[in-house]
């Protein structure tokens, strides 16, 4: 919605298909691909420009993702280790979870390839996900470790990690980039930690 707000100004739509190639990337070189891809006569700083006031309206009212919550609670009450590995700069994913900080405060850690000067190269790059494996205290095998991703650039880098990986994809998002991840669910709601070795869900 954000990016269509700004495109149009230029007759240019943004689709799910420009929006699946940049997933995962950090914000500055999202915003030139999508220059670029639409061929926009506008800089990278001006389209943040433009980009911020909507993201200051539109972002404090997201949701979370059926399933998240109560599987983030169970991993915590059974002591798995959980870490945030998001492209979001923390300015901007501060302000898409404000209202679910009881939700977020469950991390042990997170890694903000946004703004974190330790991770390179954003997603589809393994970075983010061996940064954020790294910070664990045991600093685990990526082979022991498991991701939880929505776009195919963030699948792409966890697998390059060598880790496992389920995939959530938007039902919007094209089915020829749906397949490579570990799993693939329709809802976070349907995943089955035993699948992974990790402690069932109590009914």
């Amino acid at each position: 919605m954000a990016y269509n707000s700004v495109t149009q100004e230029y007759g240019k739509t943004y689709t799910w298909e420009h929006k699946a190639k940049i997933m995962g990337f950090k914000s500055a070189e999202a915003l030139q691909t999508i220059i670029d891809l639409l061929q926009l006569s506008i800089t990278v700083q001006a389209f943040e420009d433009k980009l911020a006031p909507i993201y200051q309206e539109a972002f404090p009212r997201c949701d979370l993702m059926p399933g998240v919550e109560k599987l983030l609670l169970h991993l915590k009450k059974n002591n798995v280790p959980i870490a945030l590995a998001t492209s979001s700069s923390q300015e901007s994913s501060d302000l898409k979870t404000q209202k679910w900080k009881n939700v977020f405060n469950l991390f042990n850690h997170k890694v903000y390839g946004g703004s974190d000067l330790e991770v390179s190269h954003g997603k589809p790059s393994p970075d983010i996900f061996l940064i954020a494996a790294k910070r664990f205290p045991d600093n685990p095998d990526p082979s022991k470790c498991l991701v939880f991703e929505d776009s195919p650039n963030g699948v792409q880098a966890g697998l390059a990690a060598k880790m496992q990986v389920v995939m959530v994809p938007d039902p919007q998002l094209p089915k020829h980039l749906i397949g490579d991840a570990t799993l693939v669910l329709k809802s976070l709601e349907d995943f089955k930690p035993e699948d992974f070795g990790l402690p069932p869900f109590v009914a």
